[in-house]
């Protein structure tokens, strides 16, 4: 009886087309939404209309008002929400994922720059953005020394979730190179490392989505980056709106990554990895100065075997840091260390030069006992 109201002529149906006000309400946040490169749902503006106007609106009336605006786009050849398996971490800390994305510099002149590329760091439960900087080219360095001021700024977390980017992980490398930096200092802090599978970005879903609002974001700007510093400053700004100033539909009542973070205890590593060891066996030969290559920690290392083994073929029995060196003919040790991580070469403790042969104590009086007699005194 609700949706009657009495009438003339009885009782007809009740209004249901939204108010005025509301409606230009709701079109003036998502075209304020839009310009500012934010997303503008039904959800995330029923969100500003309670918070910022006290109204209160279902989904389902915003949605219609924007629909009669022509605001919405229909997208019907999207693969539906419920075919996918959502997972999410119970508190904060307990998982990071990380992933990095491109994004071209614009010139003065309004032409198209150089490419640069954004490295994220996201919370899973929280969506709570961690790090998000800018650089000419994401190396392996880059993303270890940030992962540090990270873990400096945030402390440790339980795990991490990345895809099989070789910045990442070099487990799809056919044990080649061995660990990188970041797969070592996880080790060291105990750190469970994550990877998705091939051709699956959904499982790293949730820093894919978070990239895509902030390029929206960044394109939205009416000053566009010239250089990495200005395109960072742009990233600042981002991270302080995308934190504190913008609902999450994901998270509950719609709340603000940096309010979920900051509410929750933080999780802490729980595994140890001391027995976590890396083994890997290397063919490889000598070359003309007497040194072998080893990539250990990301870094290439030259280890030290002698120039009397140049051009040998060696089998490297690599533990950690425990090489064994082996002749690839007559299995013949040939040297074993314990690679120095400080440094590139690896010396063999001999020192330069060819060796020296000790000469006996009977040598010299041999050669006295043969010399030959003056032929003037015949002695």
């Amino acid at each position: 009886m609700r949706r009657w109201r009495r009438g003339r002529g009885g009782r007809s149906p009740r209004r249901r087309r939204p108010r005025p006000r509301r409606s230009s309400w709701c079109c003036g946040c998502a075209s304020n939404s839009a310009e500012a490169g934010l997303d503008a749902g039904a959800d995330t503006i029923g969100w500003h209309l309670a918070r910022h106007h006290r109204a209160t609106l279902s989904r389902a009336t915003i949605n219609r008002i924007l629909v009669r605006a022509g605001t919405v786009v229909p997208a019907p050849e999207k693969r539906p929400k419920s075919s996918y398996i959502r997972f999410q971490a119970d508190q904060p800390n307990e998982c990071w994922q990380s992933d990095f994305t491109h994004y071209r510099l614009t010139r003065p002149g309004g032409d198209p720059g150089a490419d640069t590329e954004i490295l994220t760091w996201i919370d899973d439960c929280s969506r709570y953005l961690l790090s998000v900087t800018a650089h000419r080219r994401i190396t392996g360095p880059i993303v270890l020394a940030a992962f540090k001021n990270t873990v400096a700024a945030y402390g440790i977390p339980a795990s991490t979730l990345t895809d099989n980017g070789m910045v990442f992980t070099t487990r799809l490398s056919g044990g080649k190179g061995g660990r990188n930096g970041l797969e070592t200092e996880l080790r060291r802090l105990n750190v469970t490392q994550k990877n998705s599978r091939p051709n699956h970005p959904t499982t790293c879903g949730k820093v894919e989505r978070v990239q895509q609002t902030m390029k929206n974001w960044l394109r939205a700007q009416p000053i566009q980056p010239a250089t990495v510093e200005q395109l960072q400053l742009l990233l600042d700004q981002f991270v302080e709106v995308y934190n504190h100033d913008r609902p999450h539909r994901s998270l509950p009542h719609r709340a603000t990554p940096a309010t979920i973070y900051n509410s929750l205890p933080k999780a802490t590593p729980t595994s140890d990895r001391a027995t976590d060891t890396h083994d890997r066996v290397r063919h490889d030969k000598i070359d003309d100065g007497g040194a072998v290559t080893l990539r250990v920690n990301g870094r290439l290392h030259h280890i030290g075997v002698g120039r009397t083994h140049a051009r040998t073929p060696v089998i490297l029995l690599v533990h950690d840091l425990e090489v064994r060196i082996v002749n690839a003919t007559t299995g013949e040790l040939l040297r074993e260390l314990t690679i120095d991580p400080r440094r590139d070469y690896q010396p063999t403790g001999r020192r330069p030069g060819p060796r020296r042969t000790q000469k006996s104590a009977a040598e010299p009086a041999k050669r006295r006992s043969g010399c030959r007699r003056c032929l003037e005194t015949s002695q």
